[in-house]
């Protein structure tokens, strides 16, 4: 990107960086974001924003007016960090100990108030209103539903929302746009299957509950390999399991927890029922009681084609065609998926790997870190996006 034709100044784009180092040193979780989001405030106050604490308990929300009435667009960053140590030894590396921004949004944080600083000066929306959402809670889920519970889309509700997540699986330098599904539905299970327990000699004695359970687990498999079409990506994980104290004992029960990803709504609106059947149907059929837990996390991202289209036309200025993807995606959730249910919208990703300078590890891993350089990338591209949007006719 050339800074000839960008609409941040070096000293932008190394206030940019700064801000997400300090924010680095200082990790946040889930609505504890309160060091975070006063930063925020007190920033877009600076710059003669009126900013709103406390909504969705720690996110913080503002709103850019132009000279003259017209559409209002929202753009999103989240703020928390995740509960892991990192490993990294950079002068910003964490100073609080067990907590991390190991996925990159203390990242989006900057860009976002990057482009609230352009956003401030004068002119620099003839018309129509900016609403600058910066939310708590998006590892854990619940910080967007928090907010859209706290009015985040109403006085004025958005036609269109856009957001972006730095991205370690694409180069510095390159962007995707994936239009339609772009990232998955995220549902946790837990399963607890009560058998009788007996002597591991004498199983007869006893109904297995670890028996039942392994049985379960195939059985699962069953929904992405014979229910569901093949062409609609489904992938059922048992990540936990937990049974018994002692190896020459059968255990009274045994447990199980993981979790179920896809991109299809209507698949996903029917994956509690087929879950619950497959379940209740192996533990009926081996003489075992079974306790089920089936939560909802985040449903899929899915990306309006009309938006995808108008983020990629503007990806293509600021990086050039040959770097702007329309491929990517994958079974992680996200969920900004909240708020594209609500309005029609695009999330973003953008390459922040460099494989020259070791930053290679992907998010959530204890030894996270991008190029930096991708903060002015991204923020060229969320100012311009808001820009060509509100400017429609």
């Amino acid at each position: 990107m050339s800074t000839a034709t960008s609409n941040f100044s070096p000293a932008d784009l190394q206030e940019m960086t700064n801000l997400r180092r300090d924010l680095h040193a200082h990790p946040e979780l889930a609505f504890e974001e309160v060091r975070t989001a006063g930063i925020v405030a007190e920033r877009l106050r600076a710059l003669g924003i009126d900013a709103r604490s406390g909504v969705g308990r720690t996110g913080v929300l503002a709103t850019v007016t132009g000279a003259r009435p017209g559409k209002t667009v929202l753009l999103r960053a989240d703020m928390d960090a995740l509960p892991i140590q990192e490993a990294n030894d950079t002068p910003y590396r964490s100073q609080n100990p067990g907590k991390m921004h190991a996925c990159g949004h203390d990242c989006h944080t900057s860009v976002l108030l990057g482009v609230a600083k352009q956003l401030a000066r004068p002119a620099a929306i003839p018309h129509g209103a900016v609403k600058l959402c910066f939310q708590p809670a998006e590892e854990t889920g619940g910080g967007a539903l928090a907010m859209i519970a706290d009015g985040v889309l109403e006085d004025p509700r958005p036609e269109a929302a856009f957001g972006l997540h730095v991205w370690q699986d694409l180069d510095l330098g390159k962007v995707g746009i994936t239009p339609g599904p772009f990232m998955a539905a995220v549902d946790e299970f837990a399963v607890t299957v009560t058998g009788k327990g007996a002597h591991a000699a004498m199983p007869h004695f006893g109904v297995d509950p670890v028996v039942c359970l392994a049985h379960t687990v195939a059985a699962l498999q069953s929904i992405a390999s014979r229910e569901v079409s093949p062409f609609k990506e489904v992938v059922v994980s048992v990540t936990q399991l937990r049974a018994g104290t002692a190896f020459n004992i059968i255990p009274e029960s045994a447990w199980m927890n993981g979790t179920v990803r896809v991109f299809d709504e209507g698949v996903w609106a029917e994956l509690p029922g087929r879950f619950e059947r497959i379940v209740r149907g192996v533990a009926q059929a081996l003489g075992c009681r079974v306790e089920i837990d089936y939560r909802r996390h985040n449903r899929p991202t899915v990306n309006d084609p009309a938006m995808a289209a108008l983020a990629r036309s503007v990806a293509i200025e600021v990086v050039g065609e040959k770097n702007v993807r329309d491929d990517v995606r994958t079974m992680g959730g996200e969920d900004f998926s909240a708020f594209l249910h609500e309005v029609p919208g695009c999330f973003i990703a953008i390459g922040s790997r460099n494989e020259a300078r070791g930053l290679v590890h992907e998010h959530h891993h204890p030894r996270f870190d991008v190029d930096e350089a991708c903060l002015g990338i991204g923020a060229e591209i969320l100012l311009r996006t808001a820009r060509k949007f509100l400017e429609a006719r």
